[in-house]
């Protein structure tokens, strides 16, 4: 079949995903829907089973098919969230888009959750996905720095969601990330590893503001006199730290496009093609677009992909546009 580039497909993920040829895919940047949090109205949709059991085992099942469709060199980057057991009527999992009040968990669908205990669906999952195959090769921490307040009086407030990075083989596509390194870590290296050496006395005295003395560090580092420190920046490290971003649509859980740049940045070569079989408001398809690099998306709820396709209009008649101007 031909591939559905730059398009969505409507329907469930797993079928969806047995229509196209092995080996498509560059990588998967992808949020399923989170277990017994949310009711998307849609006939078989992925979330409500009765038991976290049931759901790992459906969601793994889609991961099956996802492995045949990767390429060898290909990684999946899968943000998942956990749940409590007991109480989706009320307390924290309160959301405000919700008219009913409540994100659709029920006592119905926790049976096989203790009530209040955090039932480590992110952990089970990524378990799961080890003994089918998957080599786990990072768990990222998305630290939410803007979370909202829990009302909660007898636990803390949870404020970060786990970002894991699974590969199909020991292998792949990889391309590093930078981010700057640390003050202190520049002043070590200045002090025993410069081409021009100083002195105590000199050292103090040139470093003496420390933003001052940031700024000239980091000039000599562009310009190669600090031996041992690369100038890219440090290797970027596994806590993220990135706000929440409201979203206008009726979508109840939109990520923030900077969680997924580092992903497709890393994960997906120019002109590579990202899948994201639970699309959406597509945010992993705007990334993608942005970065130069195509995307299929897959998503059961049609409203979504309405959503979806305005937020992309403008990127794609972009990428179109440049596309003819190259053939001319």
């Amino acid at each position: 079949m031909e591939l559905p580039i730059n398009q969505i497909m409507n329907g469930d993920a797993l079928q969806h995903l047995k229509e196209l040829p092995n080996e498509c895919v560059n990588m998967v940047m992808t949020s399923p829907p989170y277990w017994a949090l949310r009711d998307y109205k849609i006939k078989e949709q992925l979330g409500a089973e009765e038991t976290y059991n049931q759901y790992i085992n459906k969601l793994c099942n889609i991961f099956d098919e996802v492995k045949r469709v990767l390429r060898k060199d290909g990684t999946v980057w899968i943000n998942i969230g956990d749940t409590y057991g007991g109480t989706g009527d009320r307390g924290d999992l309160k959301d405000p888009k919700n008219k009913e009040g409540r994100n659709g968990q029920s006592k119905a669908l926790n049976k096989s959750a203790t009530a209040k205990s955090l039932c480590n669906i992110p952990a089970r999952f990524s378990i799961e996905m080890q003994n089918r195959g998957w080599i786990l090769r990072n768990v990222i921490i998305w630290h939410k720095p803007n979370q909202m307040p829990c009302p909660v009086k007898d636990r803390f407030t949870v404020d970060f969601e786990y970002v894991f990075l699974f590969s199909r083989s020991k292998k792949y596509f990889f391309e590093t990330q930078y981010e700057p390194h640390k003050f202190d870590s520049i002043k070590r290296a200045c002090r025993g590893r410069t081409s021009a050496k100083l002195d105590d006395g000199q050292y103090a005295t040139s470093y003496k503001q420390e933003y001052q003395g940031y700024d000239n560090m980091m000039e000599r580092l562009k310009n190669g006199d600090i031996r041992g420190v690369g100038a890219n920046g440090r290797n970027k490290r596994t806590v993220w730290t990135i706000s929440t971003k409201p979203f206008k649509g009726s979508h109840f859980a939109v990520y923030p496009e900077e969680l997924c740049e580092t992903p497709i940045k890393a994960g997906c070569p120019e002109n590579g093609v990202v899948l994201d079989m639970f699309f959406g408001a597509g945010t992993t398809g705007l990334v993608a677009l942005k970065q130069g690099k195509k995307f299929i998306g897959i998503e059961l709820n049609p409203e979504y992909i309405k959503i979806a396709e305005e937020r992309l209009k403008p990127y794609l008649t972009q990428t179109k546009l440049q596309v003819e101007e190259k053939i001319e």
